[in-house]
């Protein structure tokens, strides 16, 4: 059971699985999305008395809490028991532009150099990890939704602004890849 766990799973499968669990959402009233948690757990620790944002009933949103919790659970999972002892599979030529860039591969799935406790005592990592979660998370914000949220829930219901939205977030990652990040490295 294990190895099937392990292995990747064909789009014919997870395709409709991710849609049987949009359409339960419809059908209950829910979207998906990871960004609004965020909002959740201030308001239920009370900020709603200081920020009007905050001021919702959160308890409506509890199963998007259980959600979250779930995810962290399920990654905490399968980072510690189901991750297989193999090294990431890379293709020569990319494991020689990640090594142009001073980017070592260490056969797992993010560089040690950027993503590790280690890193963030650098001024690299500090500002990677620590800038570029706030940089995520201004991003989600002011797009009203995390790319999940857009490009699964959002287009799923045909929401127009869910499509600019994924539009915006290819672009900016086609542009983030191809110009800033060759001149960050």
């Amino acid at each position: 059971m294990i190895e099937f766990i392990q292995q990747p799973w064909p789009w014919y499968v997870t395709g409709p699985m991710i849609a049987l669990v949009m359409m339960t959402l419809l059908w209950l009233g829910g979207s998906f999305g990871v960004s609004s948690t965020m909002r959740t757990i201030c308001s239920s620790v009370g900020a709603g008395k200081f920020v009007s944002f905050f001021d919702f009933d959160w308890k409506a949103q509890r199963w998007n809490l259980m959600f979250a919790l779930g995810a962290i659970i399920g990654g905490f999972i399968a980072s510690n028991w189901l991750m297989s002892p193999e090294p990431l599979q890379l293709s020569d030529a990319t494991v020689a532009e990640l090594l142009e860039l001073g980017i070592p591969f260490n056969g797992g799935f993010l560089p040690d150099d950027l993503f590790s406790w280690e890193s963030l005592k650098t001024g690299r990592g500090l500002f990677f990890l620590v800038g570029g979660g706030f940089l995520v998370g201004f991003g989600a914000r002011w797009a009203g939704g995390c790319t999940s949220g857009h490009a699964i829930s959002g287009l799923s219901n045909l929401q127009l602004p869910s499509l600019f939205a994924v539009i915006g977030f290819f672009a900016g990652g086609l542009i983030m890849t191809h110009l800033f990040f060759p001149l960050i490295f």
